[in-house]
Order: structure tokens, then sequence, then C-alpha cells
């Protein structure tokens, strides 16, 4: 299939925008550039000496970054928790703002040869960065059985994350290591003995091993530091996830740095100064959610720098 088949409906478009552009003449972050909605979305809003620096580990979305001519715009190979040393070989050290739309894109899920996805059957590699890193198919022939549990169950959720390691590793002894998609998939398939109603047994399994292959938490942990060090007094985090174990973080990141503990020792002390403002959580609309059912499980965040000094978390 050509690359223009695989299409991407942008997730809270005008929502994220609107959070994280505190001023139209300041250098913005795209950190996760797919296929540039966000990005083309700010750059209508920039204005003249604006500036937009994007960042994607994917180089499908590189490719399709040259599309933009625009000389406000760059673009970056990198994954967006390096983003303070991308900007720093770019000159720059301070940004009015960071948007970060996490997980997966359509693109990426629809193509068969990416592995994302059980709809299709592919190989099974589930990489963003193709040029580099351990495929699910190099994870799941090389792990041990425990480390395989432990993946799926601390990614996907899954309380049937023993039952699957362990077929995995069977089916791995037998001398035909999983290789495709369909293959994990039936592999799932007999392991797990209940399934939630409307949600294929796999669904679990294929983001546990897309997050670890990945290291989505890791770069998402980084990536939110980063970002916070970056942003100049006044400038806005944006950030979409798609799941708890994404949302959580965003969470408790922006709320360790924005509300105060009190000093059972001093209660009556004045709150210490606080890097962040939180600014609220954003669901999508019913309307979107029915044109673009991928749509249903994002929550946006958002939060604006404060000028306090960093403390350390």
């Amino acid at each position: 299939m050509d690359e223009t088949t695989f299409r991407h409906t942008t997730v809270l478009l005008n929502e994220a925008v609107d959070g994280v552009l505190a001023r139209p003449d300041g250098i913005y972050v795209d950190g996760t550039f797919g296929r540039g909605g966000h990005s083309r979305a700010l750059l209508s809003r920039l204005a003249p000496e604006g500036r937009l620096i994007a960042i994607d580990r994917d180089p499908e979305a590189i490719a399709a970054a040259a599309a933009i001519t625009d000389a406000r715009f760059a673009i970056v190979h990198s994954g967006f928790a390096d983003m303070a040393e991308q900007l720093a070989a770019l000159g720059v050290h301070q940004v009015d703002g960071v948007l970060l739309d996490l997980g997966v894109s359509s693109p990426q899920i629809d193509n068969p040869a990416r592995g994302f996805s059980f709809r299709f059957d592919g190989p099974l590699d589930m990489r963003m960065d193709t040029t580099r890193g351990l495929s699910a198919a190099d994870f799941l022939a090389s792990a041990d059985e425990r480390e395989i549990a432990r993946v799926i169950r601390d990614y996907g959720e899954e309380r049937f994350a023993a039952q699957i390691a362990k077929a995995v590793v069977a089916r791995r002894e037998t001398g035909a290591p999983l290789a495709r998609t369909d293959e994990l998939r039936e592999l799932v398939a007999r392991a797990v003995k209940t399934r939630e109603p409307g949600q294929d047994p796999a669904t679990r399994t294929f983001q546990a091993l897309r997050i670890h292959v990945n290291g989505e938490l890791e770069e998402l942990e980084q990536g939110l530091s980063a970002a916070l060090r970056l942003l100049a007094p006044g400038g806005r985090l944006s950030v979409i996830s798609f799941h708890s174990l994404e949302d959580r973080r965003v969470k408790q990141f922006i709320a360790a740095h924005s509300k105060a503990e009190v000093d059972r020792r001093a209660p009556f002390a004045p709150p210490p100064a606080l890097a962040l403002k939180a600014l609220g959580r954003v669901m999508p609309s019913a309307a979107e959610v029915a044109a673009n059912p991928r749509a249903r499980s994002a929550v946006l965040r958002v939060a604006e720098r404060t000028d306090a000094p960093l403390k350390v978390v």
C-alpha cells in the first residue's frame, strides 16, 4: 500500500492548539509530529516571527514533514525525550509551548507492515523508529518468561499475562518463534479464557508490547521533565494521552509541580512557589467521538509555566 492510503484524523486539534498557544510570536515544539495536524494548525496561527520545531521518531513522519515548506518550520528525527538537546543544537534554549500527542498514530496502526495492529496480518514489529531497537518479535524471541509476563501485566494491565507468556515461550521452544501479528493474536486468543465484551483478547497484549518496545512511558517521563526545563514563564504544556498509564503520569507530573504540600511542622508558613499552574483537563466532544471513534479515550491536560524556580521532585 502507498503511504497516502493511511489517513490520520487529529484528535482534540483545536483544543490542544488553544491550550498551548501562549503568544503567536513565540517558539513552539510539536513533540509528536505524526502527519502534521497539530503542526499545521499551529503554523496557521503563528505570527510571521513565530517558530515551530517538530519532532518525531518515525521515519515516515519525517518524510511526510517535507511537504511543509513554511520557513518558520523545522523537523527533527528524534524522540521528544531528547528535545532539550535537539533544540540546543538549533540554538534554542527556551520555548513558549510544548505540545505532545501521545501513543500511536492512525497511519502506524493502519499499515500492516508496521505490525501495530492485530486487525491485519503483518510482521510483528511495532517500532515507531524502524531504524533502531528491537522489534516486538525480537523481544518475544529473547526475553525470559517472567519478563514477558511482567511487560504484558504492567503495560497491558492483562490478568492473563502469565498464561500468555508461558504460551509464547512454549511456542518459541518448538523452533518457531512468533513472527507475525496473526500468530500472536491466535496465541493470545487461546491463552485468554475470558474476554471483555466488544474487545479482542489480544488488545491488551498488543498495547503492552508496543509500549515496551518503544519505551513510551520512560519517553513520556523524560519528555515532560525536558519540557518543563525549556518552558519560559507563561509558556504552556499541552498533552493528549489515550490510556490510563499515560494520563496518570501526566496528571501526577502536573500535580507535583502545581500543588503545594502542607508542611505539618509549619502549617502556617507561606506556600512554596510552584513551577506550574494546572489549567485543566479537556475531553473530546460527543460529536468528535462519533466522527472519530479513536478519540473516545483521549484526555488533554494543559498547564502553564510560572516564574518560580524549578524544585526537585
